[in-house]
């Protein structure tokens, strides 16, 4: 018995931590059901505090429900079952007053092979968040069926086309649809690498390769690449203030980055495009402002959301754009926001550290 209960210390000695740090609720119990922790995150998705609950019984503080109105705690029968058994897998439950959460329970025995169980430690977590989750993947679904079929749909056409009716055709006929062919390929070519951006970004496996990147350089070439693809030169300002500091970052990125904003500011701004950069005391800032008329303040927490396309839906664009942009600054430790710009127009505005460089 000595041994068992050195063991025991040992290892609950091992890792101390608060319980309030955890981003998940947690519930933990004793061998006889007693509650003997809460956590805030708990407390805010219960409603249930500690000082209420620790003492008490769990079915007497938290009233766990499956959707057929079965109570948790009494099927789940954590102190009886088989010895080996050592866990719940999460399932949605219900709560007095309808909140679904996703609830999770690892059962202490001591000792760990067959032994009594001491303790239950339960794990809360708001089911909305994947619903939300859900309801986004659904949505992403949808969106890249819909931006996939039209150029799809050309391309099938007109090779299909041209491949029944070649002779019929002049050689500039030729020429107009295969350079429609090629341009809906593009098309999908972006819309894929869209949609692998974002799959890196929400799986956290974007990678930053530093190099020192020339901000303004970057953004100059950004800007010709527009100019000749036919638009005005005159469309664009570039301002550069102050002496900037060398900067580490991911020079393909910061140019998407550059690109997406551009293009955002062109294809739902109107009047002159001004990108300013300047230093600020740990980097790089860089706005990117329209004259257009600028974005609702109710809309402007739902801008960097996936699909977010204002009220510019007929005006094309998968809505992924500001979603990746926001993706990409986060990922060089930086941040990014939109307003109101001085002449009424959008303004992002993002701020990049200066960054060090990459060793092997």
């Amino acid at each position: 018995m000595h041994g068992e209960h050195t063991d025991e210390r040992s290892a609950d000695s091992a890792c101390v931590i608060d319980v309030d740090d955890l981003p998940d609720g947690l519930v933990v119990t004793d061998r006889d059901g007693h509650v003997l922790a809460v956590n805030r995150a708990a407390t805010r998705l219960t409603g249930v505090t500690r000082d209420r609950a620790v003492g008490r019984h769990l079915r007497d503080v938290f009233s766990f429900r499956d959707h057929d109105g079965r109570d948790w705690w009494k099927w789940f029968d954590p102190y009886g079952g088989l010895p080996g058994r050592a866990r719940q897998p999460e399932l949605p439950l219900r709560v007095p007053g309808g909140q679904e959460m996703l609830v999770a329970a690892r059962l202490v025995r001591r000792p760990e092979r067959g032994g009594p169980v001491v303790r239950v430690v339960i794990t809360l977590r708001d089911a909305g968040a994947r619903a939300r989750l859900e309801r986004s993947r659904a949505d992403l679904v949808s969106t890249v069926a819909h931006e996939l079929r039209s150029p799809l749909t050309s391309v099938k056409g007109f090779t299909a086309t041209l491949l029944a009716k070649w002779t019929r055709f002049t050689d500039d006929q030729k020429l107009v649809m295969l350079e429609t062919v090629n341009a809906d390929a593009d098309r999908v070519t972006r819309l894929i690498t869209e949609l692998l951006d974002v799959s890196r970004i929400e799986s956290g496996r974007l990678e930053i390769h530093r190099q020192v990147v020339d901000v303004p350089a970057r953004a100059r070439k950004i800007i010709a690449g527009r100019v000749a693809a036919g638009e005005p030169e005159d469309r664009f300002r570039l301002e550069v203030r102050g002496e900037l500091p060398e900067t580490w970052l991911d020079q393909d990125k910061i140019d998407q980055v550059l690109a997406n904003l551009l293009e955002n500011a062109v294809r739902h701004g109107r009047g002159t495009v001004t990108i300013t950069i300047e230093p600020n005391d740990w980097g790089v800032t860089v706005s990117v402002r329209d004259q257009g008329e600028g974005i609702p303040p109710e809309l402007v927490t739902r801008v960097f959301r996936q699909f977010w396309r204002g009220n510019a839906r007929r005006r094309g664009g998968t809505g992924l754009g500001l979603f990746i942009v926001k993706g990409l600054i986060e990922a060089h430790g930086g941040t990014i926001s939109v307003r109101r710009g001085p002449e009424g127009g959008a303004e992002f505005r993002f701020t990049v550290p200066t960054g060090t460089p990459d060793f092997a």
